[in-house]
């Protein structure tokens, strides 16, 4: 249910960056992208750890599992999509794009146990039908997961500018230790730049000259 909460944050900050045209809205995105995706694969592993020992097996190919295993790649791609490039008003551009349309994979979890027939029960929590011991606890985990969530997003987003900043200086000084070296080489190489170096080519030219004429 958390993950659920992170991409639709995603699916927000995505919807406002492509409005708005703000960075902050797009580094919300891919920080609670971020959270998003590690919920569904700690959902994912523990499930598996519980179901060994319930059905048998770690993993079988039902929907609700399908399903989720399908939203946890689809927001891995999400995540390579924003690898750092040149251009991060692109990035930012298409990445909304993405993060727009890949939210219309997260319905089809919840809905998967109502549409085919899987091994998970269909919805519970608006029912009598659960404890009311169950859903105190549930409605706790959910709430502590969510604190967790804030408390991941908020600082990693935080950090987004400074990740920003470092990627464009570490860009940066390849081009310009490239530009001195080109400079460099049109006059006449590294020793006849300055101070010592400079006589030195003065020195090595005159004493040519002399000894050709």
């Amino acid at each position: 249910m958390t993950a659920f909460l992170a991409y639709a944050v995603t699916f927000a900050a995505s919807l406002g960056y492509l409005w708005r045209r703000r960075p902050g809205l797009d580094r919300l995105a891919a920080a609670s992208a971020e959270a998003g995706v590690f919920f569904t694969g700690l959902a994912i592993a523990l499930g598996s750890i519980w179901g060994k020992p319930t059905w048998g097996v770690w993993w079988i190919w039902d929907a609700r599992l399908v399903t989720t295993a399908l939203l946890f790649f689809i927001y891995l791609g999400y995540l390579a999509l924003r690898r750092p490039a040149p251009d991060p008003v692109a990035r930012a551009r298409r990445s909304a794009v993405f993060g727009v349309v890949a939210f219309a994979q997260v319905p089809l979890v919840p809905f998967s146990v109502l549409w085919w027939r899987t091994l998970h029960q269909p919805p519970t929590v608006l029912r009598p039908a659960i404890d009311h011991t169950m859903l105190a606890a549930l409605l706790a985990s959910v709430v502590a997961f969510t604190l967790l969530y804030a408390l991941l997003v908020r600082p990693r987003a935080r950090l987004a500018p400074a990740e920003e900043e470092l990627y464009a200086a570490e860009n940066a000084r390849p081009r310009a230790l490239a530009g001195r070296r080109g400079v460099r080489a049109a006059m006449g190489g590294d020793r006849c730049l300055t101070g010592r170096g400079w006589r030195w080519a003065t020195r090595r030219q005159a004493s040519g000259s002399a000894a050709t004429s």
